[in-house]
């Protein structure tokens, strides 16, 4: 992994053949560039948006499996059902739920309102956030039960013997015992929001809706045009601003410990 990164390192200070030094030439490009500033604030904002979602929304599920108890198992395999579901597939349900004439269109005809134009409107990018909340909610729920299983279960006893109700025990024993969970699940999510380019990809192309394009499909349009020099500077960009991203995170999780 690291010698191929080296790599796009160099090359992101030469021309594409690699041949010519053209200096920080490739990335005052990328930063100048319309798709790319594009692009970059659709991740950013689909990040920005997935992530807090995700992370609250597989914790609740967690939770809700360790209070169902003996029903669980089935509650926790149905929201496992997505991860083993091929994304080729995916793309279709998708196809078959969002289209002009699709399910959810039917469904809005049938209430007496007008059908939506869901992949060629505003509407692809909430479209693109259920289709990763549906994809990753259990993978993460399942992270944060390992969490709760590393809480030791004699302080919600000793929590409860001294009148602790069960939202103070939430408060003062759950969430500070998951945040080494959450670290790590949270850069999980973060990495897995790139995934997410597939899915996108397989409905709507290379140029899908302008609310829904993101970084990938620039790197995979640069790539088919062997623009290897931008796309290695651009490449260099994102690797680290997600660097800064995590061990910002990791500086304040570790802060928290501390208090």
């Amino acid at each position: 992994m690291l010698f191929p990164f080296a790599d796009t390192v160099r090359r992101s200070f030469f021309d594409p053949m690699g041949g010519s030094f053209v200096g920080l030439a490739n990335y005052q490009s990328v930063l100048a560039n319309s798709a790319f500033r594009l692009a970059a604030k659709n991740t950013a904002r689909f990040i920005a948006v997935c992530l807090p979602l995700l992370l609250v929304l597989s914790l609740a599920l967690a939770l809700m499996v360790r209070a169902a108890k003996g029903g669980g198992r089935l509650f926790r395999t149905t929201y496992l059902v997505p991860m083993a579901v091929p994304v080729a597939s995916i793309a279709l349900l998708w196809q078959a739920l969002f289209a002009q004439n699709g399910i959810a269109n039917s469904l809005l005809s049938a209430m007496g309102s007008r059908p939506v134009d869901f992949m060629g409107t505003g509407a692809a990018f909430w479209v693109l956030i259920f289709t990763y909340l549906w994809k990753n909610s259990g993978y993460d729920m399942i992270l944060w039960m390992a969490g709760l299983d590393g809480i030791p279960q004699s302080l919600y006893e000793a929590a409860r013997v001294d009148g602790a109700s069960n939202f103070q025990c939430f408060c003062h024993i759950t969430l500070p015992g998951l945040l080494p969970t959450l670290f790590m699940t949270a850069v999980l999510s973060l990495l897995n929001t790139f995934k997410v380019f597939r899915e996108a990809y397989l409905v709507a192309g290379s140029y899908p809706q302008t609310d829904i394009y993101l970084l990938q499909h620039l790197f995979n349009n640069w790539f088919a045009d062997l623009d290897l020099g931008r796309l290695s500077a651009a490449a260099v960009l994102v690797a680290a601003v997600l660097l800064t991203v995590i061990l910002l995170f990791q500086r304040v999780l570790n802060r928290g410990d501390e208090l």
